[in-house]
């Protein structure tokens, strides 16, 4: 099965050989031959009418350079070590698909909207700038774009209704602006094997009154952190949770990306929270943001958030490796593969391919692995109907400053790669799942049991509590900068948690107060609003049947409840 999911490296070499003057079927053919054989959601005659479809619309662009950029994952290092090259072959439009950075992909992306200088064709990038593309109106909008000037060159068998992620890249004007092109969420980890262990489980009952089990509360989470830190499992110590410390960007993506929600920050509402979403920041009716910190009717400072801070700190002194604190996103990410880890909050699903390979500590003799993911426990101020962790996506956008012919060719390639055609293939090569039709294809259902659950989170009604950063946020790359700097401060214990969320909502608020005086955002910018105490906003929210700010709940530490995982799964498929 997994010698399937490998490039044909030396047929594709072929291939490209034939360089442009030959785009056409015939260089389709061999791509469908040898890359995408039966891992397709179309039939053969259905592949092949939707290369034409492609070869067509190509034409007027065959010989155009062509540079598009997204970060780097093993999703779009297939995309430009392999689709690029076939696009190419097939269309004659040479296209270079550059991978760098997630902070160089938005440095780039903002240079070009400050400055109109043509630097992409076209920008993979995180749907969490929807408020942002929607405010500064630098980003076409994919809507009017397929009905006007791009209708042309518009797949008409591209089927958004089959795209998972596209409420997330839709604006409050109703209009889409980014199209999905991989996504994944951050969902509990834990050793399925160690949690249904009779003499594990037997003490876990003795120690705590309850049963092992998924925890659906952080209450129970800390339970079993606490039972497994410092016990022994084949002659090794291991410990019960894992995380990362070190005052580094790469520490606010661990908070932007939704951990406040999770502990019960804003409001309810999917995919955000309305008005208040998950970073905390209150929209009025218009959808103008209005304020961050408590003062203003915002969240990011609110006993909710303080509260995600202070159990974030805990857990990571009390309970993971001591290097934990000193690690960045990237070191921590291969460690509970090692072995030694119990449990995790919040593991990325694009991790997912790394945490499967044979031979490693985590993946039995017969490819099956020894862990599972869940959905992520909830914190004490969580209620339901709001939302419970992050999902990335990240999506092809098109910049106005990108003259229309270059935009189209760009498009063209954009929809190659999310094609029908060609998208189980490079989902079984990624696992960044962004059709249904992908999710629910027979090989996956093949797949699944040596994937620790992740199809079957996306196959749940589960999936829906997993979202981007929304569209309270009105400039997302000039605002996610300022968490890392903050929560870094709480990390190293240079702040307390309250100081450092005072510190973050007043930081936000300078900047909305900047984009409200320079009027750049028009009538959908920010308009601040009147300060008062928590007392008075909290007594607002309620009367309007709102929630956030919520008032500080004296016992934090509520009761504990698990779940049988094997119910849970059973659970989804009824």
């Amino acid at each position: 099965m997994r010698r399937q999911f490998l490039t044909s490296t030396t047929a594709l070499v072929l291939l490209l050989g034939a360089g442009n003057a030959y785009a056409g079927m015939d260089e389709a053919k061999t791509f469908l031959d040898t890359e995408i054989k039966d891992l397709s959601t179309l039939d053969r005659g259905a592949q092949e009418a939707e290369m034409q479809w492609f070869i067509d619309a190509a034409k007027p662009f065959a010989g155009m350079d062509i540079k598009v950029v997204s970060e780097t994952i093993a999703t779009h290092e297939y995309e430009s070590k392999v689709l690029a090259p076939a696009f190419t072959a097939i269309t004659g439009i040479k296209i270079s698909h550059d991978l760098i950075g997630e902070g160089d992909v938005v440095e780039k992306l903002q240079t070009q909207m400050q400055s109109g200088e043509n630097i992409y064709d076209a920008y993979v990038n995180d749907s969490d700038l929807i408020g942002t593309h929607w405010r500064y109106q630098q980003a076409r909008s994919l809507t009017d774009w397929m009905a006007n000037e791009g209708k042309d060159v518009t797949n008409p068998n591209l089927d958004l209704a089959d795209f998972i992620g596209t409420k997330f890249t839709t604006a409050p004007d109703g209009k889409l602006y980014q199209l999905p092109d991989q996504q994944f969420a951050n969902l509990y980890w834990f050793r399925y094997d160690w949690f249904n262990d009779e003499k594990n489980k037997a003490d876990f009952k003795a120690k705590y009154g309850y049963d092992l089990g998924v925890p659906v509360n952080w209450s129970a989470y800390e339970d079993i952190a606490e039972f497994f830190t410092g016990r022994e499992i084949d002659g090794k110590k291991v410990y019960g949770h894992m995380d990362y410390g070190k005052k580094d960007p790469s520490l606010g993506w661990r908070f932007t990306d939704a951990w406040l929600s999770m502990a019960g920050n804003g409001d309810k509402g999917l995919p955000n929270g309305l008005p208040v979403d998950e970073w905390g920041i209150k929209v009025n009716e218009k959808s103008q943001p209005v304020g961050s910190c408590v003062a203003r009717g915002g969240d990011t400072n609110g006993p909710a958030a303080v509260y995600s801070i202070q159990k974030y700190l805990d857990w990571l002194k009390a309970y993971a490796p001591a290097a934990a604190q000193g690690m960045t996103f990237s070191e921590s990410g291969p460690v509970p593969a090692q072995g030694e880890i119990a449990q995790q909050m919040f593991m990325y699903t694009a991790f997912t391919a790394d945490m499967v390979k044979d031979g490693l500590p985590v993946v039995n003799a017969d490819g099956t692995p020894k862990w599972r993911f869940a959905p992520s426990p909830h914190g004490v101020y969580w209620k339901d109907g709001m939302k419970l962790g992050y999902q990335d996506v990240g999506s092809w956008t098109l910049l106005k400053s990108t003259p229309d012919d270059r935009a189209k060719a760009a498009w063209l390639y954009a929809q190659f790669v999310v094609s029908k055609t060609v998208d189980v293939k490079k989902s079984h090569v990624g696992l960044t799942l962004i059709r249904e039709s992908t999710i629910q294809d027979k090989s996956f259902t093949e797949r699944a049991p040596k994937l620790g659950g992740l199809i079957e989170f996306y196959r749940s009604p589960a999936r829906v509590q997993w979202s981007p950063t929304g569209t309270n946020v009105p400039d997302y790359p000039k605002l996610a900068q300022l968490w890392w700097q903050a929560i870094g401060d709480a990390s190293s214990g240079a702040k307390t948690a309250q100081e450092a969320m005072d510190s973050l909502c007043a930081e936000q608020e300078k900047v909305m107060e900047r984009l409200e005086k320079a009027g750049i955002q028009g009538d959908i910018g920010p308009k601040m609003a009147e300060e008062h105490d928590l007392a008075y906003w909290n007594a607002d929210a309620v009367k309007n049947g709102n929630l956030a700010p919520q008032l500080k709940i004296e016992n934090e530490k509520e009761k504990p409840v698990t779940i049988n995982y094997d119910e849970l799964v059973k659970s989804w498929q009824k």
